[in-house]
């Protein structure tokens, strides 16, 4: 949308509110969160029009919550910044970003400061090309490399295809030598690897051994590998593989890992309430009541269509079938195919109606890219929207752990300051 200051206020302040929460963009205009509010009921003056201008074209990220840091780490793979959202909540400071995906860099940079330093698009800049010095020093690295090659989907849909997968294949597969390339190089204190839980048993098992002779008996760390499941922290079943590793022996378990019980989120958390308690959200929602636009609601071909194709694998029995949800459910695992039909978690709105497919702020939600503090920027379209949110971590789970490993990265950064004082 082209903004200027002939543009009606309240479609400005809309337009910023989708960006920012009221109380972010109170604190970047140096007032009292309510008098957003009262923008919203009686316009904007000349000056307040201008600032949010100013903030809406300028790509001002979302303010930095604290300068203090307690350790730093790269972000590798980084989507649009789900893992290094949790690793800056448990104290850490970003200091490298590689991620190749342009559209995934656009949300990147709507979210974090990058000015300290760049994006760095292929990481084979570094691993093939030879440019380390773009690589600064670091406590840990922390990586979700691409999981399609290992998860269960994306080893049918390639058998299907005839391709292959896991380390055979060489667009994504291999990228896991990327980063034990960047370990041997580095040595960094300690990493965390996220995969998808079919990496333990990918081709028998043997694509596991391979990661854990690479990082144990090749580079001499110790791993301590754990699926958690994000049930509980949202309301999403997602297994995922959480891989820590660490350069000497500190300790380390998962006993301080703090689960929370599964019965402690429903979707009710996280879907638009629809009677006009929160703030409209357009295009997401659209009303005096902020009720989900209709766009998302599916058409009467497709929800046919989806109930023909459950119904047949059903009777062939296998076990394909939509994934209906409620307020009070648990939802399935939000995948990047999520934008083709949304088959796999879809909102029911009773007997009269069609479901729907979450809205990409309800995406925003289920990861938990939301929280009370801070609303994520969603500066991309719906399609690449839903393959971003699919394709992260769940962010508060990345949070625990990085609570978890931080004692013992802190214990390793003082056994090295004490290493250092004792040799000079």
């Amino acid at each position: 949308m082209n903004l200027n200051l002939s543009t009606p206020s309240d479609v400005i302040v809309a337009e910023a509110l989708k960006r920012f929460s009221k109380r972010e963009l109170a604190k970047h205009l140096g007032k009292d969160p309510r008098i957003i509010t009262a923008f919203q009921r009686d316009g904007v003056d000349e000056t307040y029009k201008m600032a949010l201008l100013y903030l809406l074209q300028s790509n001002t990220p979302r303010p930095n919550q604290g300068k203090k840091h307690d350790f730093t780490f790269i972000d590798l793979f980084a989507g649009i910044g789900g893992t290094r959202m949790g690793f800056e909540r448990a104290g850490g400071k970003c200091v490298f970003t590689s991620e190749w995906d342009t559209s995934a860099q656009k949300t990147y940079r709507a979210n974090f400061s990058v000015d300290e330093h760049p994006i760095i698009g292929d990481i084979h800049e570094i691993t093939v090309e030879g440019k380390w010095d773009l690589l600064p020093e670091h406590d840990v690295l922390v990586a979700g490399f691409p999981c399609q090659p290992f998860s269960i989907a994306g080893v049918s849909k390639k058998n299907s295809l005839g391709r292959a997968h896991g380390f055979a294949c060489d667009a994504q597969g291999t990228l896991f030598f990327d980063i034990a390339t960047i370990i041997e190089r580095r040595r960094p204190k300690a990493f965390l690897l996220e995969n998808v839980k079919n990496l333990m048993s990918h081709d028998k098992g043997n694509t596991f051994r391979v990661i854990k002779n690479v990082l144990e008996d090749e580079l001499g760390y110790k791993i301590y590998p754990k699926i958690i499941d994000a049930k509980g922290f949202v309301p999403q079943h997602r297994e995922r593989i959480y891989i820590v590793g660490f350069r000497e022996e500190v300790g380390f378990n998962w006993d301080s890992f703090s689960q929370p019980p599964t019965d402690t989120k429903c979707m009710a958390d996280i879907l638009h309430p629809n009677d006009g308690s929160e703030e409209v959200e357009e295009p997401y929602t659209v009303g005096i009541e902020a009720k989900v636009n209709d766009k998302y609601t599916l058409s009467d071909k497709l929800w046919n269509y989806l109930q023909n194709y459950a119904n047949k694998h059903r009777a062939a029995g296998n076990g394909f079938g939509f994934g209906l949800v409620n307020k009070d459910s648990i939802a399935r695992t939000l995948s990047a195919r999520y934008y083709k039909d949304g088959s796999e978690i879809l909102v029911d709105q009773g007997k009269d109606k069609n479901p729907r497919r979450l809205t990409p702020r309800e995406c925003a939600r289920l990861m938990g890219f939301d929280s009370s503090e801070h609303k994520f920027n969603i500066v991309v379209a719906d399609t690449p929207a839903y393959k971003q949110f699919g394709n992260s971590v769940v962010v508060p789970v990345i949070t625990e752990i990085a609570h978890t490993m931080k004692p013992s990265i802190i214990q390793l950064k003082e056994r090295y300051i004490r290493q250092i004082s004792l040799a000079i």
